[in-house]
């Protein structure tokens, strides 16, 4: 993880939102977003997204969320209180930290790049290799892990809940003490406000603006969807990804790493696969891969214009391609038209 950060102005400048409260975007054609919000349900609903579905016990709140934001920036969830959530996940980088590798408490280094939190609640399962099935369990994993907050979940609970403050929140937020599920809870339900759904391609391509994207733009996304590239076979509209697991070429060798192996012990087929990565605000995010050893958009498209590695479990789909120069900027002009910030708020 990174230096802890200071950065909470989204407290000071967001509103709360009323019930039925309508977000409009600048072109009002029809709603974004609706929020119904009180200290009741918060339901979202994003037209041309999927239904963000979870279990009837872990609908989001505004209280439950707000609780949730105070943990994530509190570094009493770390070992040596010098960390917390937010010092990987910066809310200027999309919830990234900017660097090739996360450093956890004491300077350790992890060996994966700090992925995006946007969107988290439309994931069906967690990490790189798939190896969490919730958003409520995972948010355990750098909790406990030794290269990240290297505190265990246990005393962690022992902490909040020794905390009056904390105490007394999760009392009023869930009529419970602060306990494994409460707490893991409250995290997941701010992870969940976290969205992202309002750049300048979802105006253009959803929204019917057609001046929302440039001329450049709309040739990178011609170029983005074009069979030639096969970009959008696996960053599938709207959340850019398919969840799929795919080794994309990018080592002979994946010993430090071998994704989804990791997790099924199954090196004959799941050698160096990694689930595909959302794009939204791609721009804002890198460097980039799983370990992050692409430092820029372009260096990633030179990756897949050149095939990748001859590893046999490279994905079919990488079978390199050629890219002039003038098309190439045009790539990256859409991909940074997937940069939001507008939605760039709370939503509750």
């Amino acid at each position: 993880m990174a230096t802890k950060t200071t950065n909470r102005n989204w407290k000071g400048r967001l509103a709360l939102v009323s019930l039925s409260l309508f977000i409009f975007s600048s072109c009002i054609k029809e709603e974004k977003v609706v929020v119904n919000s009180s200290n009741a349900v918060i339901s979202l609903t994003i037209p041309h997204f999927p239904s963000m579905e979870m279990e009837s016990d872990k609908l989001i709140t505004r209280e439950r969320a707000e609780l949730g934001e105070d943990l994530f920036f509190d570094p009493i969830l770390s070992r040596n209180f010098d960390i917390s959530c937010s010092s990987c996940h910066l809310t200027n980088l999309a919830f990234t930290d900017g660097l090739k590798v996360s450093v956890g408490t004491e300077g350790r280094m992890h060996n994966r790049n700090s992925p995006t939190l946007f969107n988290v609640g439309w994931h069906p399962y967690f990490f790189m290799d798939g190896g969490n099935p919730s958003l409520e369990s995972q948010v355990i994993g750098p909790i406990e892990e030794h290269r990240e907050m290297d505190l265990p979940f246990t005393e962690a609970i022992a902490r909040v809940a020794a905390d009056a403050n904390y105490n007394e929140k999760f009392q009023r937020v869930f009529d419970l003490p602060v306990s494994a599920y409460t707490l893991s809870l409250a995290l997941a339900t701010y992870e969940r406000t976290l969205v992202s759904y309002r750049s300048a391609f979802d105006e253009y391509y959803y929204y019917g603006d057609t001046l929302a994207l440039t001329n450049q733009e709309k040739r990178g996304l011609a170029l983005f969807k074009s069979e030639a590239l096969s970009c959008v076979s696996c960053h599938q509209f709207p959340l850019t990804t398919d969840f799929s697991f795919q080794n994309n070429g990018l080592y002979e060798d994946y010993t430090a790493d071998p994704g989804r192996a990791r997790v099924t012990n199954n090196l004959a087929e799941h050698e160096g696969k990694f689930k595909v990565a959302m794009l939204r605000n791609i721009a804002l995010t890198g460097p980039y891969m799983h370990d992050g050893s692409l430092s820029t958009l372009s260096e990633v498209i030179d990756h897949y214009a050149s095939g990748g590695s001859q590893h046999p479990l490279k994905s079919d789909l990488i079978k390199g391609f050629t890219i002039s120069a003038d098309d190439k900027a045009a790539l990256i002009a859409f991909l940074e038209s997937l940069t939001d910030t507008v939605s760039y708020k709370k939503v509750y």
